[in-house]
């Protein structure tokens, strides 16, 4: 891959924070912004629970800027049962420091990108694709100008977390995953079928509790909070780590199996609203889509410990 550069599009969110805290202390690619919208929390929470972690991290330099409050045409939706009415579970909220972005997240992700060479610049999509829809929309060679696009979201063997096909970032902005899916540009796709490979077992998460530092204690009761949801919530042990999947594959693509694809979005029926159609009958030559059909959990963990612990 020629990636040099990252843009991470989020809705913090607990696995969202999780995913920040290993891009923040990962060495490459290099990561130059962080932009918000609403999704697991409303936007105005998304904005400074990222800014909390970029302090938490000792990550100033990377700008963080907000973006669309509500998907591009339904009402905005929301996960506060899985990740706390703030979004960061039990962590104490509080006022970061450290500058925000000017300008809103859709404009931000059109200006770095289009400066620098076609194709250096990925973009890691954990939360509604709404903000870039929106940057496709302003520029229109913008897909042709974006590294791989590497999303967590859709659903297919697993089925939904939502509804019966439906996983909750495509689910919350079905139209924007659509102009994303549609666009030509390269996507990338961890949807439940990968990510439930992933799991916070207690031995992983002790793993990272034995690490002395203020990102690594933070991750690690991040990922309590998630496991007493899970035992509450579904009644399972050991809660699923979607969205550092995308970050992990950056940093590690063997961690992760990958076919050749087609995948279309559901926008028109209420039924099954955001289902992903993913069609494994495609030309690989061509094909301008790739699922993630498995997952290494203990690989994506021990990258996670390790980069924490190097940071």
């Amino acid at each position: 891959m020629s990636i040099q550069s990252l843009i991470i599009d989020c809705d913090p969110g607990v696995d969202d924070a999780v995913a920040l805290f290993l891009a923040f202390a990962a060495a490459e690619p290099t990561l130059l912004a962080v932009t918000t919208v609403g999704g697991n929390v409303p936007a105005h929470l998304t904005q400074r629970n990222a800014r909390m972690v970029r302090q938490i991290a000792g990550r100033e330099d990377v700008p963080v800027f907000g973006g669309a409050e509500r998907p591009l045409k339904r009402p905005p939706a929301g996960a506060g049962d899985f990740h706390g009415p703030e979004g960061l579970g039990d962590l104490e909220p509080f006022a970061p420091t450290g500058i925000i972005g000017d300008g809103p997240a859709a404009n931000a992700i059109v200006d770095l990108v289009m400066k620098r060479p076609a194709g250096s610049v990925a973009v890691a999509v954990l939360g509604p694709m709404t903000n870039l829809a929106l940057a496709m929309k302003r520029e229109r060679r913008l897909a042709e100008h974006l590294g791989p696009v590497v999303v967590m979201g859709g659903a297919r063997s697993e089925g939904g977390n939502i509804t019966a096909s439906a996983e909750f970032n495509i689910w919350a902005d079905p139209d924007a995953a659509a102009v994303v899916f549609g666009s030509g540009c390269e996507v990338i796709a961890f949807g439940l079928d990968a990510t439930h490979q992933v799991r916070a077992t207690e031995a992983r998460i002790r793993a990272i509790e034995t690490i002395r530092t203020d990102p690594a204690r933070t991750v690690a009761a991040l990922l309590r909070f998630s496991q007493r949801t899970e035992r509450q919530v579904v009644g399972s042990e050991a809660p699923p780590l979607h969205d550092p999947c995308p970050i992990a594959w950056l940093m590690r693509p063997e961690l992760f199996t990958l076919k050749p694809c087609r995948i279309e979005v559901e926008t028109g029926s209420d039924l099954t609203r955001g289902h992903t159609a993913v069609e494994f009958r495609v030309d690989p030559a061509t094909a301008r889509h790739r699922w993630a059909v498995a997952a290494d959990g203990q690989g994506v963990f021990d990258l996670l410990t390790e980069t924490l612990k190097a940071r």
